[in-house]
């Protein structure tokens, strides 16, 4: 195994290093165009990468938009932009075309970054490449005060950041986020370079920046926490016509869905399926004055799932595009099974050599569709094609497709297949 950060070994440095205040201070919020146009030019002429963060109001607002952006490079220092009174970036986004943007945990982001028109075209994620380097703990946080020896202050991390005005230390917090993380870019390029796995990472950053947007879940409905406990398809139904109310009062009222009403509620209209607002009012879940302020909707809710047709029921499960879960696979294909077992073992036994969490170095997912659906011949080049198809990139491939030939190629010879 590769010696580094995630050997265990006891920190015998110094203790970190708290950060307090920007180097600049705190900057104003920026809420003009004649405010943005000036950020504009002064990120133009900066030099080197650009540090990008955003704020949402996940748990409070409905979606996923940013209510703070936060933006730090050499020579510009940092800016706070409030993209809800400055919506379109596209300005910024064309000044900083060729720039390289370093974000932690570029997927989060990156959505709502492009409703703004802020698009990367170079990117630098520190958390993948923390994990790539096999840190244990990849919150920005740890790699800061990891890597840099400095800490941050993380307690406004799940703040409404719909807040207007935002508070003071809230907007410290914020700025705090871009200020070292260029630094932290550079010491991880360098950890990087040293682990020769700097080419991966190129690789995974790339790689997101292609990835296409997620198309719309079907069903959405069917992700309701605790649906594994509806026994019967006109209780789905329930679920499903109560799932679709919450939603659409959500949506109108800019509200997350469970502010309106909390997942385990609809569960229990599925349950109990109420006829009266008084069977409504006395179930626990219903108590709440969020929950009781549109029961009007939920009583719709339920009769509409009451007065459906057998026809109109949902079926208890949908088919997937994918394998079925792993564990009825030896029912179902034992040999199948036999090869998932065997793919885990290898890409477990690389990641472990790699210092690296094995679902980075191969998806979960492709592991188990090429077990469940291998090709004709288990070579190396037909393994490789065939991780190719399922999204891995060059270096996966170059580390796991031999390992798994040989693996699959041992169970026909033993006769296991």
């Amino acid at each position: 195994m590769e010696p580094g950060p995630a050997d265990g070994e006891a920190d015998t440095g110094p203790p970190p290093v708290p950060l307090l205040e920007p180097r600049e201070g705190v900057p104003s919020v920026v809420t003009e165009p004649a405010e943005l146009e000036r950020v504009i030019a002064a990120f133009a002429a900066g030099g080197g990468p650009v540090a990008v963060d955003a704020e949402r109001a996940s748990g409070y607002r409905y979606g996923q938009r940013a209510y703070l952006i936060q933006l730090r490079r050499a020579g510009a220092g940092t800016a706070l932009i409030d993209p809800i009174a400055c919506p379109d970036l596209s300005v910024l986004d064309a000044a900083l075309a060729d720039t390289e943007m370093v974000l932690h945990a570029a997927n989060q982001d990156l959505p709502c970054l492009a409703e703004v028109g802020l698009v990367p075209r170079r990117l630098f994620d520190t958390e993948l490449a923390g994990r790539l380097l096999g840190y244990p703990r990849v919150g920005l946080g740890s790699m800061v005060e990891n890597v840099l020896g400095f800490r941050l202050e993380k307690g406004h991390s799940a703040a409404d950041w719909s807040t207007r005005p935002l508070p003071e230390d809230w907007l410290r917090y914020a700025a705090l986020d871009v200020e070292l993380l260029v630094d932290l870019r550079d010491a991880l390029q360098e950890e990087l370079e040293s682990a020769g796995k700097l080419e991966w990472a190129l690789e995974e950053f790339t790689a997101i920046l292609a990835m296409p947007p997620k198309p719309p879940r079907p069903d959405p409905w069917r992700r309701t926490s605790g649906i594994h406990r509806v026994r019967n398809r006109r209780a789905l139904a329930t679920v499903r016509e109560v799932w679709e109310a919450r939603d659409k009062i959500a949506r109108e009222r800019d509200l997350s869905p469970g502010r309106v009403l909390q997942d385990s509620a609809i569960i229990e209209l599925a349950q109990k399926a109420p006829k009266t607002p008084a069977e409504l009012q006395a179930l626990p879940t219903m108590r709440g004055r969020g929950a009781r302020r549109h029961q009007s909707a939920w009583l719709r809710a339920v009769a509409r799932a009451r007065d459906l047709s057998d026809r109109g029921l949902p079926e208890s499960n949908i088919p997937g595009d994918g394998p079925p879960p792993a564990h009825r696979w030896a029912d179902r294909d034992p040999e199948a099974a036999k090869r998932l077992t065997a793919a885990r073992a290898v890409v477990a036994a690389l990641a472990d050599e790699h210092s690296m969490p094995s679902e980075n170095l191969m998806q979960p997912d492709s592991v188990r569709r090429l077990a469940w659906t291998p090709p004709p011949e288990a070579s190396a080049s037909a393994i490789a094609a065939a991780l190719r198809d399922l999204g891995a990139r060059r270096w996966q491939i170059e580390l796991t497709a031999q390992p798994i030939a040989k693996a699959f190629y041992r169970l026909e010879s033993k006769g296991d297949l």
